[in-house]
């Protein structure tokens, strides 16, 4: 069940000054990315309890006047950077702009890949496809077209998409390889990382990474790098199609932030055709972001805002998912969870299932 909300107790006024804060936002977003590109932000930080006068930042940026006292005034309003004595400082929202990490892979991600595809998102709500992929590419899902992205979104997406993984992995690392796997099925390797990760730490387990082919490409290149060709191999697929059979015993698949790029429908189709390659004995992982099980409001804005880049930009039918729809189409494609751990990470639920 969704959670329920705090009893509304704001005043009429501060609703009406929130209601604005919406509508433009869009402007605040791009006066927040100047500020951030521009270097006014790290100016300001940088003169720490001193602050620093309009016409100081104006001289350093070789910026007028004009733009320097644009922005400013709107970070004043959006409570970005302080006022006093007629020096600006930072405030605590702008620190976190500048310097949280978590932040500006958000910003980057949202501006290099998302920002002017937004505005199709009416259009990809109605017909349930991602008609602001258009504005990279004729594919029908962003998988396709991801190793075909302008450079700097695919590094945009890519640093979204691994920031939230990387930091779960030395956490799950552990409980994913106590049980001494000799074969690992990667299901959506993505570049390689998992398999390269699992690798290093066990010498004597062996992975194979199941993705579409030019994704299979790109992690090949990165399992290549790291001269593990003999341990990693790879096989191009589409999980949506016939899965290849795999020769070899699996004791192991894993999938990390892959089942919230599918529908309910195809996530249960996939699970049940992977039930096929199991036996008994094979574990299946599903590492993922459940919007419902984190510590944080701040996390479950961006995965509230994620499920509408998967909405308009990704493949239309896709969503970060609460963990009670989740675990609904484990079971019903056949599955027992048999452990469940959270707040990995930043945020992360590792689902442990074997074939009923």
């Amino acid at each position: 069940m969704t959670k329920d909300r705090k009893p509304e107790k704001k005043s009429a006024i501060q609703a009406m000054f929130d209601a604005q804060k919406i509508v433009f936002g869009p402007m605040v977003f791009q006066a927040v990315k100047a500020m951030c590109d521009l270097g006014v932000l790290a100016i300001i930080s940088a003169a720490k309890d001193q602050g620093i006068t309009l016409e100081e930042i104006s001289d350093k940026l070789d910026l007028s006047v004009y733009s320097i006292k644009v922005l400013l005034e709107l970070g004043l309003s959006s409570e970005i950077v302080l006022l006093k004595n007629d020096r600006y400082h930072i405030s605590k929202t702008g620190h976190f702009l500048l310097n949280d990490k978590l932040t500006q892979v958000n910003l980057n991600f949202v501006h290099d890949v998302c920002y002017q595809a937004m505005f199709n998102l009416k259009d990809s709500l109605q017909q349930q496809r991602p008609v602001g992929l258009k504005v990279f590419g004729e594919w029908k899902t962003i998988y396709e077209g991801l190793s075909s992205l302008p450079t700097q979104v695919q590094e945009s997406w890519f640093a979204f998409d691994h920031y939230y993984s990387d930091m779960a992995f030395p956490d799950v690392l552990p409980l994913v390889l106590h049980t001494k796997p000799k074969l690992i099925l990667d299901v959506g390797g993505n570049t390689g990382k998992w398999a390269i990760q699992c690798a290093n730490y066990s010498k004597d387990v062996r992975v194979i990474i199941m993705d579409l082919e030019g994704q299979l490409e790109k992690a090949m290149q990165n399992v290549q790098s790291h001269d593990l060709e003999e341990r990693i191999t790879g096989i191009a697929a589409n999980m949506l199609d016939d899965l290849p059979a795999i020769p070899n015993k699996i004791d192991v698949i894993w999938m990390s932030q892959f089942l919230d790029c599918f529908s309910e429908q195809q996530i249960e189709s996939m699970l049940e055709r992977l039930r096929e390659l199991m036996d008994d004995e094979t574990i299946l992982y599903v590492l993922e972001l459940f919007w419902d099980r984190q510590r944080f409001e701040a996390t479950e804005f961006s995965l509230h805002n994620t499920s509408l880049y998967f909405t308009c930009i990704a493949n239309g039918v896709s969503k970060m998912y609460h963990s009670e729809d989740m675990l609904k189409l484990i079971e019903t494609a056949g599955y027992s969870v048999t452990a469940e751990t959270d707040h990995i990470g930043i945020g992360h639920t590792l689902l442990e299932c074997r074939k009923k």
